[in-house]
């Protein structure tokens, strides 16, 4: 994974990659690779059973997540964050980056049969950031600019939540579609296979256009490093330790918490005139970061038992 990310970045850096090929890349990996590559997994490999066990744990990320935006206001009095960034800061502490950079991980960390627990998690995520995360970050901007109903519900339903819909469907009826259109289903292998290489190209082309120079350490960087990389991680144990649970169920849901900060929040902050600056930067940031702190943690969590 490091490697695929620094030939994003590489390749960047020599020029390859203008921001309309970047933007491409996120739109195959969204509309295109992603929605295929759930269908044809979980369809492939989970029954009515087990959706029907992992749907409800749903409630484990929300509640996370909500307790971390409270928190967050703790955090922005104690570090004394400036008003015109504190929208973005607390929207950037509690939401993390579950598809580019979550799903990838946990697919390398612990093969396919993480991809339910994982999408549980994309799905709380995604709603929230869609609604609280934007209503924070439209606060810290200057113009009026508002996401109508229709946007809001397009975006939560996104093509990769349209496409894990579509798995459970096909998961539901009572006979195997691709069964009968064989070659169906090898297409959406062959597609869903572009999501992890080019997530990471992606990376580290975001990386790049950032520019490493432009990094810095300061008390808001701090902060959202403290929320991304200690406090998720550590209230989502606090939450599911004491709770009979399946390991692996803990194991993804914390590794998932401690993600770098969501790629949209810079252009929903461009979008509302917010710091899209700061945005960007911990984006970079933390994704820099993530690099130590995923093996880290996953060391921590394989004591869980």
């Amino acid at each position: 994974m490091i490697v695929m990310i620094g030939v994003g970045f590489f390749f960047a850096q020599k020029g390859w990659f203008d921001e309309k090929f970047t933007k491409t890349i996120s739109k195959v990996v969204t509309n295109i690779a992603l929605p295929c590559y759930m269908i044809a997994t979980i369809s492939n490999q989970f029954t009515p059973t087990d959706l029907q066990r992992d749907l409800p744990m749903l409630v484990f990320p929300a509640l996370s997540m909500l307790i971390l935006f409270a928190f967050s206001f703790v955090v922005i009095k104690m570090l004394r964050i400036p008003d015109y960034r504190r929208g973005s800061f607390s929207s950037m502490f509690f939401n993390s980056n579950t598809v580019f950079i979550g799903l990838p991980v946990n697919i390398a960390l612990f093969g396919t049969k993480s991809l339910p627990f994982v999408l549980v998690y994309y799905i709380a995520n995604t709603t929230i950031f869609w609604t609280l995360g934007v209503w924070l970050i439209q606060r810290d901007g200057q113009i009026n600019t508002k996401l109508s109903i229709k946007e809001i519900v397009g975006r939560i339903f996104s093509p990769p939540l349209l496409g894990f819909m579509i798995a459970i469907v096909l998961v539901i009826l009572p006979f195997n579609v691709f069964h009968y259109v064989p070659f169906l289903h090898q297409d959406l292998v062959y597609l869903g296979n572009l999501t992890i290489p080019l997530s990471m190209i992606f990376i580290g082309i975001s990386i790049s256009r950032v520019g490493i120079k432009r990094i810095r350490i300061d008390r808001s960087s701090v902060g959202i490093i403290a929320g991304r990389f200690i406090f998720a991680p550590l209230l989502m144990s606090l939450l599911l330790l004491p709770i009979n649970l399946p390991v692996l169920v803990k194991q993804i849901f914390i590794i998932q918490s401690a993600m770098p900060v969501m790629t949209n929040a810079p252009i929903v902050a461009n979008m509302y005139n917010a710091d899209a600056d700061f945005a960007s930067i911990m984006v970079a940031e933390t994704t820099l970061l993530s690099l130590i702190v995923i093996p880290i943690l996953m060391t921590l969590v394989q004591l869980i038992h």
